[in-house]
């Protein structure tokens, strides 16, 4: 029996055959019962002593995918079967902390991105962008600035608000791109938007607390407010935005969009943001202002964030460079009322001291030298054209069953039906069809879910959009 495997270089040789030796077993190449050659021949064969093959024969042995007989060989096993969640829960019966263990291991993570090789080759996921757009060599740049500055902290801890060259940085971009008014003494820096959220909760909320989120909204919003013991209550949206008179008396946190409301994308007009100011005012609740992809903007008139309204300190603003630049950088900021700052500053440095500091030198770097403006302007281009793509499509070639929500900002759009569509159906088969499509269901919490698609095209090819459509309403056709 002759075996294909590579030896490269003279490091690690046990090593290397045990790995080319598991991936053969667990992709089915090998096959169980099959006989591995003596040490002795594949030794021979391979250039190498005895005993590295006998050392890697062992490794498969202790992983349960070879099985050596007495006087036969080595013998190829079915690799063990992978740990199942029930197995998981018997075995969490004795611990007194199994209710809640169980209640994590229930939550729904709708966004939760798939690894690599789940993803279709045509991909509508939300909320990715695409890398290859991002300016790698201007941040490897900045990131070779940042490992110079300040050596004598090197080895230290740093502050839990950020960096303060950082700070300013935010302070002056958002002040420009969203008229933000804030000094850099209420900025925050946070290891992504996600981040601020849990920090807000842990600071504003006990059990039992009333937090008012869009319905439809955004998931992770609600599933970590609801983690935290609060109590969710969804308000409806219309055409402008959340209704703020059906936020409940006693509302202690209110969860907005306002600039791209999520997932359905329309801005909230300016009368019902003073209405949500007033209302916030009244029942004395703190809102956040979710910013999360509005510096993309393709028509209409710039809106102001809400923040700018706010005169009484109450508007607390999130936002995130996961969107305009790498999400794999985790970091975000807020900008907070100085009635909050302190508790929200003493949380931080309790759960993670600070956010790591390479990262924030690099990106005050990023955005001192104009990079991430450029950055900004060279992807609303791109995104401007899809979306433009997209519009199109849908008023052709998918108009019969979809009509597509109006959004001003961001690289993501909303699709209705217009008539019974089976959207189960339709994504199993698109993702048959290597067409990655998303419902809006997941985003409903109280109210019954609108029929209808979730259409990032931040991750898909403007080339690309017309033969994955195509594929739809072929399947669309089919379905009838």
């Amino acid at each position: 029996m002759e075996l294909h495997i590579v030896i490269e270089g003279r490091k690690d040789l046990a090593g290397q055959v045990y790995r080319q030796l598991s991936d053969a077993i667990r992709s089915g190449r090998l096959a169980p019962g099959q006989q591995l050659p003596p040490t002795r021949l594949l030794a021979g064969q391979l250039g190498l002593s005895r005993k590295t093959v006998a050392d890697a024969y062992a490794r498969l042995a202790l992983d349960q995918l070879v099985a050596g007989r007495v006087g036969a060989g080595s013998f190829v096993q079915a690799p063990p079967a992978p740990r199942t969640h029930a197995l998981a829960r018997m075995e969490r019966n004795g611990l007194a902390s199994a209710d809640i263990v169980s209640k994590w291991d229930s939550m729904a993570t709708p966004l939760r991105h798939p690894l690599p090789e789940g993803r279709s080759r045509y991909e509508f996921i939300g909320g990715c962008a695409t890398p290859g757009h991002f300016p790698m060599d201007q941040w490897r740049r900045c990131v070779m600035h940042a490992l110079r500055q300040d050596p004598a902290l090197r080895g230290r801890y740093g502050e839990a608000e950020g960096l303060p060259v950082l700070r300013d940085a935010i302070a002056r971009h958002i002040a420009f791109a969203r008229g933000v008014v804030c000094t850099p003494g209420n900025v925050v820096v946070t290891n992504g938007a996600q981040q601020a959220l849990d920090l807000l909760g842990r600071v504003l909320l006990e059990p039992g607390c009333v937090v008012a989120v869009e319905d439809p909204g955004y998931p992770a919003a609600r599933g970590l407010f609801a983690s935290q013991g609060a109590q969710m209550v969804g308000i409806p949206v219309d055409g402008e935005g959340i209704i703020a008179e059906r936020i409940p008396d006693g509302t202690r946190l209110v969860y907005v969009t306002p600039a791209h409301q999520f997932p359905l994308g329309m801005p909230m007009s300016v009368a019902r943001r003073r209405a949500l100011l007033d209302r916030a005012r009244a029942i004395g609740a703190i809102i956040i202002e979710d910013d999360y992809d509005s510096e993309f903007r393709y028509e209409g008139r710039p809106t102001d964030s809400l923040q700018s309204m706010d005169t009484d300190g109450i508007v607390v603003f999130v936002g995130t460079f996961s969107k305009v630049m790498l999400p794999e950088l985790r970091l975000g900021y807020m900008v907070l009322p100085e009635a909050l700052l302190n508790a929200v500053l003493t949380v931080k440095h309790l759960t993670d001291w600070h956010t790591g500091t390479m990262n924030q030198h690099a990106l005050a770097k990023f955005i001192a030298d104009g990079h991430l403006q450029k950055h900004i302007r060279r992807c609303h281009g791109i995104y401007a054209t899809r979306r433009e793509r997209l519009q199109a499509l849908f008023t052709t070639l998918l108009a019969p069953w979809f009509e597509l929500v109006p959004a001003e900002a961001g690289f993501h759009l909303a699709a209705l039906c217009k008539k019974d569509v089976d959207i189960a159906l339709l994504l199993r088969l698109a993702r048959r069809a290597d067409v990655g499509l998303y419902s809006l269901a997941p985003f409903y919490a109280s109210q019954s879910p609108r029929q209808g698609l979730f259409l990032g095209y931040g991750a898909i090819d403007t080339l690309d959009i017309e033969p994955a459509l195509t594929r739809v309403r072929d399947i669309l056709q089919q379905m009838e």
